[in-house]
């Protein structure tokens, strides 16, 4: 419980972060520069980028890269990161017990 609660902030702090990134550039700019998840892994290691399609491609499943693979690549990198991190501390919240004993104050 406590990995998936953690997991879920430290994604959702990554999130903010690559929000709060895209906002600074766009003020910059003077328009909405979205970064894109796609873009930002090419900028970080385009090999790696190059390699996973070439296996999913000819040993996985042709059919995978195109439609769903690529489009989640053309997604704002803040919503990759903020989404799954809402959702994991959504999840994996601390629950009141609420079907346990009560504790009374005396």
């Amino acid at each position: 419980m406590i990995i998936g609660r953690i997991l879920g902030w430290i994604l959702f702090c990554v999130g903010l972060m690559f929000f709060g990134a895209e906002m600074l550039t766009s003020f910059q700019e003077g328009e909405w520069t979205p970064q894109l998840l796609g873009q930002l892994w090419f900028e970080f290691d385009s090999g790696s980028l190059n390699l996973t399609q070439a296996v999913i491609q000819r040993y996985l499943l042709p059919a995978l890269w195109d439609p769903v693979i690529l489009t989640v690549l053309l997604w704002p990198t803040w919503v990759i990161f903020l989404v799954p991190g809402i959702i994991l501390s959504l999840l994996f919240r601390k629950r009141d017990n609420r079907f346990g004993p009560k504790k009374y104050l005396d």
